[in-house]
Formats: structure tokens, sequence, C-alpha cells
């Protein structure tokens, strides 16, 4: 008691570090959902564990690659294969982004083992702004909805964003900027146990104990880190869906010109339409006047980022990379809407 009393900072950091946990603040939200609608708390668990199963594949693949090549000493072959490539990477990144089955939250955990095994953040920052915004399926139903002129166009806009991002990030960081991107993510071994550039890869880890701890301690603490974030991602997700009509948040970007594409970059980047749920409403949306340029805006920023994601992508990053994402999906479907609408 005499210890506590005398130095009760240590008590009242750990209370509160437990109250702002994402585990905690689930149960927060569920727990007033249940008190204030209890109606919709069934449908509201559903969603999000259904959301969160689906991503569950993402994470257990990125998770046990990334521990796997921790554990091997493989992770310096990603970083030998960077050096001196970043512009072909940015390349790369941003067109095979477009190719990935990904929307802005199931990228997250890809993103993570990638900053983890030490890829530049020009690179990854061109792939996480362009692979939530197109893939096979969500081309065609765009396509279906809208016609091919606008799929074709947001096939574009995904590519363009990445290579504007990738490049973007590349002269920041040669001005000193983001030296150290990752946030509280980082590999559990990263204060020890590093391998050597020159280490040659063990791929049978499992026959050296220390190997083998560090896999399943690589893999324990990366896999409860994203579960936490998308867990809570998810969650807000399902508030969204439950309470905020899509068509009511679209309906604010109505009109022509400028200033409605503007608008309907900002309203977009928060809300939450996925690339499946998108293309009909915003072809009702059309034909109820709203323009072409607002839309291809509302449907970038959507994409890139929302609510769901941008609380997984604060998780993984520190402040001014955080902003920059987000700065750079504004402004990139801002610019996407603008040149779609002159066209």
């Amino acid at each position: 008691m005499a210890e506590l009393t005398q130095n009760p900072k240590p008590l009242v950091r750990n209370l509160r570090d437990l109250i702002v946990t994402p585990w905690a603040l689930i149960v927060a939200i569920l727990t007033l959902v249940a008190i204030l609608d209890p109606g919709n708390w069934t449908e509201i668990v559903t969603f999000a564990g259904k959301a969160l199963a689906h991503t569950g594949q993402y994470i257990l693949f990125a998770v046990l690659l990334l521990s796997y090549l921790k554990a091997t000493g493989a992770e310096v072959m990603v970083a030998r294969a960077f050096e001196g490539r970043e512009t072909r990477m940015i390349l790369l990144a941003a067109l095979f982004g477009g190719l990935a089955p990904f929307c802005s939250c199931e990228v997250i955990p890809f993103i993570a083992g990638l900053l983890a095994l030490g890829a530049p953040l020009s690179a990854v920052m061109a792939f996480w702004l362009s692979s939530p915004l197109i893939d096979p399926p969500t081309l065609l139903i765009t396509a279906g909805a809208l016609g091919w002129p606008f799929a074709i166009g947001k096939a574009v806009a995904a590519v363009a964003l990445g290579l504007f991002g990738g490049f973007a990030v590349r002269a920041l960081m040669r001005g000193g900027a983001f030296v150290q991107p990752l946030c509280e993510y980082k590999p559990a071994g990263c204060c020890g146990n590093e391998p050597k550039k020159d280490e040659t890869p063990v791929w049978q880890f499992w026959k050296e104990s220390e190997r083998r701890t560090r896999f399943r301690t690589e893999f324990v603490h990366n896999g409860l880190f994203l579960l936490k974030w998308l867990a809570f991602a998810y969650v807000l997700e399902a508030l969204l869906v439950s309470y905020v009509p899509a068509d009511l948040i679209a309906r604010v970007v109505g009109g022509e010109g400028v200033v409605p594409i503007v608008v309907a970059a900002l309203v977009g980047m928060p809300a939450y339409l996925n690339s499946y749920v998108a293309p009909p409403l915003l072809a009702g949306l059309m034909e109820q006047g709203m323009s072409a340029g607002a839309a291809m805006s509302f449907m970038v920023a959507g994409a890139v980022s929302s609510i769901p994601a941008m609380a997984a992508v604060w998780s993984l990053v520190k402040p001014q990379v955080f902003a920059t994402y987000l700065g750079l999906g504004i402004s990139g479907a801002i610019f996407a809407g603008i040149v779609f609408q002159m066209i």
C-alpha cells in the first residue's frame, strides 16, 4: 500500500492504458449499443464478426509470412531487393496494387509486414494508396453500374494515385522526413537478434530452438496487435453501416462544379461505401444530378480510407505518416475528380 501511495503515477498510467485499449473500447461500444439499442446489438456483432473473419485469412497469412521471414532471417533478402531500386518498386507497387483484391482494411496486415521488414515507405505508400481502389471484381461491378469509361477512369486513377503518393513520399524522404515511419507496431525481436545483412537464411528454422522461439514470439505479438485494431475497426464499420445511411452521406455531395468535387472527397474519406455498394448507389445519384467528377472523387476518397481503416492505420504509423497518407488520399481524389469531370 505504501508503494502505491508514494508512487501513484505508474498505477494511473496502467489504468489509462487499459481503458484506452482497443479491446476496452470494443466492450464499451457494444455495451452502449446493448443499452441504447438492444434490438440492433446482434446485427452489429454479427456484421463485425463476419468482416473480421473474412479479413482474418489475410491477417493469418501476413503474420505467418512475417514470422517465417523473421525466424529464418530471410528478411535480409527483402532489404536487399529494395536497395537501389526504389523507383522501380514504386512503379511496380502502384501497378500491382490495382490488381490486389484488398479493401482499405484488408491491406493493413500486408502493409504492416512490409514496413516491419524494412521496405521503403515510398513503395509501400504506392501500394497502400492504389490497392483499395480497384480489383477485377470491382472493375466489372463499376462498369456494369456506371459504364466502362468510369471503370477505366477509376483504374487509371488508382495507378496514378499510387505513383503520385509513392514519388511524393520519396521526395519527402530525401528531405529527411519519415526516418522511422512505424509507431508501436514492430517485430517482437526488433530490439535484439536482428539478422545481419550478410546472414544466410535458415529455411528450416524449426530445427533450431532460438529460431522457433523467434517465430512463436513474432506470431503472437504481431498477430494480436493486428487482430485488436482490426476488430475495433470493424466494430466502427458496423456502427457506420447501421446508423449512417449511405445514400444520406452521398446526397451531400450533389451539384456541379469544383466545390462539389472537393466536398465529395472530404465526405467520402471518412464515409463507409465499399467498392461493391458504391457503384449502384452513385449511379442512382448521378441520374438525379450528381456530377461524374464528384462521383469519382467520392469513390476514390472512400476507397482509399474510411473511419475503420483510419483506426487501423493510426495504430501502425507515426502521426506525420498518417497525416501524409490522408493528405495524399484527399488531394489525389480531388484531382482525379477534376480531371475526370474535364474529360
